[in-house]
């Protein structure tokens, strides 16, 4: 699908990030490299959940745009997500926080996430893109028996139903309806 003329004017071009890429190559920085190589390939092959975009000013720092799933009460909302490449990557992990607010038991209202991959679990073989996709999944499938936020937990295993018109509620209050309305509020 086309990016909307608003994110083009704010995020790298193609011809940017050839740009890039040759700055990135003279400096020799293995970790940048990898950065715009992964900036490429999620160009070419986007998840299927979202979509990111690079700073003009600091390529280690990436927006995030994650479209809430149908069957979850996170449907219809884009959620605003930064990511953050430390300077030792692919051997530390991204640091991913939430800007848009959500209800979730791992997710807490600083918009820090409990998820194994950003912490113990984390490999060099992953990728923003599949971090993205697993976020995605914590969505969908929350993990109650290791919360973040031990009271959304408790109502997700005593009260499903309640659970989810809260998560629906926030999702509709604080969610951007279009990606249009996101990007023209926080990708600039």
């Amino acid at each position: 699908s086309a990016v909307p003329a608003v994110v083009k004017a704010k995020t790298l071009t193609a011809k940017a990030v050839e740009k890039k890429k040759v700055q990135v190559s003279a400096n020799g920085s293995a970790s940048l490299r990898r950065i715009m190589k992964e900036y490429g390939d999620f160009q070419k092959d986007p998840p299927h959940c979202g979509g990111f975009f690079v700073s003009e000013l600091d390529v280690r720092k990436w927006k995030a745009v994650l479209t809430g799933r149908e069957g979850t009460p996170y449907a219809g909302g884009n959620f605003l997500l930064t990511f953050e490449f430390p300077n030792e990557y692919p051997f530390k992990p991204i640091k991913v926080k939430f800007v848009t607010r959500i209800y979730h038991p791992n997710i807490n209202s600083n918009g820090s996430i409990c998820l194994d991959i950003l912490k113990d679990c984390w490999s060099p073989a992953l990728n923003a893109s599949k971090v993205l996709l697993s976020i995605d999944s914590l969505l969908g499938c929350p993990n109650p028996d290791d919360p973040l936020v031990p009271t959304v937990a408790q109502l997700y295993l005593d009260d499903r139903e309640a659970f989810n018109k809260r998560a629906q509620e926030y999702t509709q209050k604080h969610a951007f309806e279009t990606f249009e309305a996101l990007a023209s509020e926080h990708l600039s």
